[in-house]
C-alpha cells in the first residue's frame, strides 16, 4: 500500500497528519509509537509550511530493512519529500519507519473535516493518539499504584520474615548455647576421668603405703583440694582422737563421706554436719577409705574455692576408694613380704668350717615386687667327711615358694646322709619334687668337696653354671651339659661332672638373680662374674673371703633394681695344706 499527499498550506498538511495518524492505527501501529510518529510529523509540516512551496508526504508498507528491526517485519515508511525548491537548495528528504504488526492490504481513512479552524487545531494540537497515550498513561499510573501496593504487601511480608528469622535466630543462640554448655560438661567430664584414670595409675604402681599416702596430697592440690589430709587407722583398729575433726569420727563410724559446714552442700551420697570446730569457717570433706571389714582411715579436703561442684565430689569418693585399695594391697603385700623374708632367713643355714675349705654365702631379697623366697643356699658335711655345697632357686615367689625351699633343703640333707654323689642327688630331688608338687620346678647345682680327693664334682639341674678361678688367677666357666630342671615330667639321669680343684681355688655358685638382666641376658652377667673373680689376688680371698664376696657383689649389682633374689657362695680352698 502506498499513500501520497500534496501539501503547501495549512489545511493539506492538518489532513495529511489526520489520515496518517488514521492509516498508523489502523496497520496496528502500537499508541506510542504512533504517537511519536504523528508528534515528528506534524513538527516536520509545520516546518514545510514555513519554507512555502509544495511538499509531498508518502506513506508505504513493506518489509523490515532498516537496521534495528527484526527481519520480515512489517513495517510503515513516511517519507516527507522537499519542494523543488527546497531540494535545490540542498535539502533533504524526511524519513520516518514504524512497525505495523496488523497490517493489511488496504484501508480507508475516513472523512476529514474541511473546517480549516479545526484542521489548523488538529495539526497544532492533539489529537486521538496523543489521547490514546494519555489513556495509556493513566493505565500505567494505574498498574504503578498496583505494584506499589504488592510492593508494600511484600515488605510486610519482609517485615514478618524477618521476625521469623530473628526468632529463628535466637531458637539457634538457644541451641548453641545448649550446645556449648553440654560440650563444657562433656569436656569437664571427660577432664575428671582422665585425671581419675591417671591418679589411679600414680596411686597402684607403688607397693609402698607410705609413698601412696604420700602422692595422694601432691595429686589433688591446688585443682580439686587446698588441703589434704590422709589419716590411717593403727593396726590395732583404734578409731581417730580429738585431734581430728568430728566429721572425721562420724566418717568413720558410719563409713559413709561426711560435709561439715555452715550450708548444707547437696553433694550425692554424703551426709551434712554442722561446721568443724577446727575449722568453722572452712568446709571439709571428710571421706573414709574403705575395705571389706572396716575403713582403714579417713582423707580430709578443704575445697579449692568456696565448695565443691558435685561432680567433683563424686570423683574424689572414687578416687578415695581406689587410693584405698591400692592402701590395703601394698599392707597386704607388705606383710606377706616380711612374713616371707622372715622366713626365707630363717630356713638359711650356717654355714660349716671344715678344715681345708673356706666358705662365704650372701643372700639378697628382691627390692620390688614380692620376689623373695625362692632362692637358697646350704652347705653340709657327709658322714665320709665330704662336703656338699648348693645352691638353688624355686620357681615362683612368696611364701608358697619359701616353704618349697624349706621342703627341697630338708629332702637334700636327708638323701645327702645315705651318701651319694651331686648327680645322684639332684636326681632323686627331681622325682621327689615331681611327686610332691607337679606344677612346681626348681633348678639346683650341688658341688661335692673331699679332703682326700684333689678334684671337684658337681652337677647342675637347669642351672646357671658354676665359675671357678684357680690359683694361677684365671677364670673359667664349667659349662658342661646341664640336666634338666627338677620336677619337669621327665625322666631324667643327672650326669656327675669332674674338675680338678687345687689349693688356692675359689668356686663360685650363685643364682640367676645375680648376673641376668632383662636389657642383656644372663651371658654377659656370667662374663662380669668371671671377671669380679679375677680381680682379686690369691692372699685376699685366703685372708678374707667374707670381704671377696662384698667385692663381687658391689659391681655386679651396682646398675640393677633387684628385681629377684640374689644368691652368692664362695668356696675356696686353702693356699696350704
Amino acid at each position: 500500500m502506498t499513500r501520497t499527499w500534496q501539501i503547501s498550506d495549512v489545511t493539506e498538511a492538518a489532513r495529511a497528519r489526520i489520515a496518517a495518524a488514521r492509516l498508523a492505527a489502523a496497520y496496528g501501529v502500537p499508541p506510542v509509537e504512533r504517537a511519536r510518529l504523528t508528534a515528528s510529523l506534524g513538527a516536520q509540516l509545520r516546518s514545510c509550511l514555513t519554507k512555502g512551496g509544495t511538499w509531498r508526504l508518502t506513506l508505504e508498507t513493506g518489509t523490515a530493512s532498516r537496521a534495528g528491526a527484526r527481519a520480515g517485519e512489517e513495517v510503515l515508511h513516511a517519507v516527507v519529500t522537499p519542494s523543488p525548491e527546497a531540494a535545490a537548495a540542498g535539502q533533504p528528504p524526511w524519513r520516518v519507519t514504524v512497525p505495523c504488526p496488523e497490517a493489511v492490504a488496504d484501508v480507508g481513512v475516513g472523512a476529514v473535516a474541511d473546517d480549516p479552524a479545526e484542521l489548523a487545531q488538529a495539526l497544532l494540537g492533539a489529537d486521538e493518539d496523543t489521547t490514546l497515550v494519555l489513556e495509556r498513561l493513566a493505565e500505567q499510573e494505574g498498574l504503578v499504584d498496583f505494584h506499589r501496593e504488592e510492593l508494600q504487601q511484600t515488605n510486610q511480608g519482609v517485615v514478618a520474615l524477618h521476625a521469623e528469622l530473628d526468632a529463628a535466630g535466637r531458637a539457634q543462640r538457644e541451641a548453641f548455647a545448649a550446645e556449648r554448655k553440654a560440650r563444657t560438661e562433656a569436656e569437664n567430664a571427660r577432664r575428671r576421668l582422665t585425671f581419675l584414670a591417671d591418679a589411679s595409675a600414680v596411686l597402684t604402681a607403688s607397693l609402698d603405703h607410705h609413698e601412696i599416702v604420700r602422692r595422694l596430697p601432691e595429686l589433688l592440690v591446688p585443682e580439686y583440694a587446698a588441703s589434704v589430709d590422709v589419716w590411717l587407722f593403727d593396726q590395732d583398729g583404734d578409731r581417730p582422737g580429738p585431734a581430728h575433726a568430728a566429721a572425721a569420727v562420724v566418717a568413720a563410724r558410719t563409713g559413709r563421706p561426711q560435709y561439715a559446714a555452715a550450708h548444707p552442700g547437696g553433694l550425692p551420697g554424703v551426709d551434712d554436719q554442722p561446721p568443724s570446730a577446727l575449722a568453722p569457717d572452712r568446709p571439709l570433706l571428710c571421706i573414709p577409705l574403705p575395705t571389706r571389714q572396716a575403713p582403714l582411715g579417713v582423707v580430709t579436703l578443704s575445697p579449692p574455692g568456696e565448695r565443691w561442684d558435685p561432680d567433683d565430689a563424686v570423683m574424689l569418693v572414687e578416687l578415695t576408694r581406689r587410693a584405698s585399695i591400692a592402701i590395703d594391697h601394698a599392707q597386704r603385700y607388705q606383710h606377706n613380704r616380711d612374713i616371707a623374708e622372715t622366713l626365707q632367713r630363717a630356713l638359711l643355714t650356717e654355714l660349716p668350717a671344715p678344715p681345708g675349705l673356706t666358705l662365704a654365702a650372701r643372700y639378697l631379697p628382691a627390692t620390688h615386687g614380692l620376689n623373695i623366697g625362692g632362692d637358697w643356699y646350704d652347705a653340709f658335711r657327709q658322714p665320709d667327711g665330704g662336703v656338699i655345697a648348693v645352691v638353688g632357686d624355686v620357681t615362683g615367689h612368696g611364701l608358697r615358694a619359701a616353704v618349697m625351699m624349706s621342703q627341697l633343703r630338708t629332702a637334700l640333707r636327708a638323701y645327702a646322709v645315705d651318701g651319694g654323689s651331686p648327680g645322684q642327688l639332684l636326681t632323686r630331688l627331681h622325682t621327689f619334687l615331681h611327686h610332691l608338687q607337679p606344677d612346681l620346678f626348681a633348678t639346683a647345682v650341688i658341688a661335692r668337696f673331699h679332703p682326700d680327693d684333689p678334684t671337684m664334682t658337681w652337677a647342675a639341674a637347669g642351672h646357671p653354671p658354676p665359675v671357678l678361678r684357680t690359683p694361677d688367677g684365671g677364670v673359667r666357666t664349667l659349662d658342661a651339659k646341664p640336666g634338666a630342671m627338677l620336677g619337669i615330667p621327665l625322666r631324667q639321669e643327672i650326669a656327675d661332672h669332674t674338675v680338678p680343684m687345687a689349693p688356692g681355688s675359689t668356686l663360685a655358685l650363685y643364682t640367676d638373680g645375680l648376673v641376668e638382666r632383662r636389657a642383656r641376658g644372663i651371658d654377659p652377667g656370667i662374663a662380669r662374674l668371671a671377671d669380679a673373680l679375677g680381680s682379686f689376688g690369691p692372699a685376699e680371698l685366703d685372708a678374707d673371703l667374707e670381704g671377696s664376696a662384698d667385692g663381687i657383689l658391689r659391681p655386679m649389682l651396682s646398675d640393677s633394681e633387684r628385681d629377684d633374689d640374689v644368691c652368692l657362695l664362695l668356696c675356696h680352698l686353702s693356699g696350704t695344706d
